[in-house]
């Protein structure tokens, strides 16, 4: 027979109605309520931070380099497609060493398909200054009233006073905005960049990364774009001012790069606080 749990009953004088209170819960079930909403909450934590999990495994060790892949291969990968004229037919003359098209009577040593290498010249001088300042203000005031109704001071039928003031409205408004910009970039730095397509009116699309690692922190360079093989010059270099839809990017990950950012909650809060 199982035994039932003693209430303690106690009547409310304003409602009439008959109240139980159960005895507290047993130690034992506290702990494992404690314990349950622990393992909940490191359970969330895990699932939400596998980037942490990551970081964990890797404390002590160096930032691993990226594997060489072929980057055709990976997924969501889609080729150049860009306004192509028509294509002009290779016409060779009788008796003629030379081809229509051709760059050179010998062999060339620039880039000119698809896997071959050349050096990219990255020079970026940036330098810009901006002071700006806005001003506005504005006040408004409206007021509107009788003195008289027809020469008397008082209603007709109602007799009360005429209203002095009827409508009375004032506003002010001010705004002053000031912001300046005071930037210098300089990078200067040569990367080898692989031909990645070759489009029909013989451009070529390059991209090129590179990556170092100095102790803790890893540096990388990515240099990607579409360039005129006519703009190479004989050494199979290529400034960076002439690459067309560049995109360059310098930066890096690591220990140093960890600290720099801010924690992911104040990064989350950043977006959801409205002020």
């Amino acid at each position: 027979m199982k035994a039932k749990r003693v209430q303690d009953l106690s009547l409310n004088p304003q409602t009439g109605r008959v109240h139980g209170r159960r005895p507290p819960h047993p130690p034992g079930r506290s702990f494992r309520i404690v314990m349950r909403t622990a393992g909940l909450v490191t359970l969330a934590a895990f699932t939400c931070g596998c980037a942490a999990i990551e970081r964990l495994r890797g404390i002590g060790d160096q930032p691993p380099l990226a594997a060489i892949s072929n980057p055709t291969a990976a997924a969501g990968y889609k080729p150049v497609q860009m306004p192509m004229p028509a294509p002009q037919p290779a016409i060779y003359q009788p008796n003629s060493l030379w081809r229509t098209g051709s760059r050179a009577f010998f062999k060339d040593q620039r880039a000119h398909q698809i896997g071959d290498i050349l050096t990219v010249k990255v020079k970026i001088t940036d330098k810009a200054t901006m002071d700006n300042e806005t001003q506005r203000s504005r006040k408004n005031s409206e007021d509107s009233g009788i003195d008289n109704f027809f020469g008397k001071p008082k209603v007709p039928i109602m007799n009360t006073p005429v209203p002095t003031r009827i409508f009375t409205g004032d506003s002010t408004a001010l705004s002053d905005g000031k912001g300046s910009i005071d930037r210098k970039e300089e990078l200067s730095t040569n990367v080898a960049g692989v031909v990645m397509q070759v489009l029909p009116n013989g451009n070529l699309v390059i991209e090129g990364k590179q990556e170092v690692r100095v102790n803790f922190e890893i540096r990388e360079l990515i240099v990607a774009g579409i360039v005129r093989p006519e703009d190479i010059e004989s050494d199979n270099t290529i400034d960076s001012t002439k690459i067309a839809e560049a995109r360059i990017a310098y930066g890096g990950r690591g220990q140093i790069t960890d600290v720099q950012q801010p924690r992911y909650g104040q990064q989350v809060l950043d977006v959801l606080l409205p002020f």
